[in-house]
């Protein structure tokens, strides 16, 4: 996989702490653009968030015509039939991202990976097999999709994992969001799991209580 295109917004000069927060199915790094001055971090804070657009590619589920995603999906059944092997690809080009933040002097401890729907199932993927500490793995909206085969790391065997999810989500039903949670407490991970009454999507409520988990763990 080439390269990952990205936008880049920095809270302040000098960033100590980073962000890297990826989209879902369809949509781009724009998509999340919005969310930044409505964290509520404070005013003296630099962080740099990271908004990378996923590359086209063919999805069987949109008649196998390309479009921005982290991985095909072959099915939209429950469990979900996804190519895990693009998969673990797009988690690779974001671990590039992560690489080059540690040389612009941000270690993986100050860097949190966020995913929303089919970027979630690849902040999972990441955020537990990469061989550094990250400071936080936040998941929307998604579902764990590598469970069975995410080669775990010893770094990140107790990093934080706050799970939010919609409960009238028609495109990644609650329990796919459920399951997820329990898999990951059979993995004595020790995530936290937030509903919201909504579909699809995020809200308020759920973009500040991402913020206090930014500044609890980064700040």
């Amino acid at each position: 996989m080439q390269d990952l295109q990205y936008i880049e917004i920095e809270t302040g000069e000098n960033p100590t702490a980073a962000v890297i927060w990826l989209h879902g199915l369809g949509a781009s790094g724009h998509d999340f653009e919005p969310v930044v001055p409505e964290l509520g971090l404070p005013e003296d804070t630099a962080v740099r968030f990271i908004f990378p657009h996923a590359p086209n590619l063919p999805v069987t589920i949109n008649g196998g015509m390309s479009m921005p995603a982290w991985y095909d999906i072959k099915a939209m059944d429950i469990d979900r039939v996804v190519d895990t092997e693009q998969l673990r690809a797009s988690a690779d080009a974001v671990a590039k991202l992560v690489e080059q933040q540690k040389h612009k002097g941000i270690p993986p401890e100050r860097i949190i990976i966020a995913g929303f729907s089919q970027g979630g199932a690849v902040a999972y993927e990441l955020g537990l097999s990469y061989p550094e500490r990250f400071g936080g793995v936040l998941a929307l909206s998604t579902y764990f999709a590598t469970a069975d085969t995410v080669e775990r790391s010893e770094a990140n065997a107790d990093v934080p994992i706050s799970v939010y999810h919609g409960t009238f989500d028609p495109m990644v039903p609650e329990s796919l969001g459920v399951r997820s949670v329990e898999t990951l407490k059979e993995m004595c991970y020790d995530p936290s799991y937030q509903t919201f009454p909504m579909e699809h999507s995020v809200c308020l409520e759920e973009i500040q209580d991402i913020g206090r988990f930014i500044r609890r763990h980064l700040l």
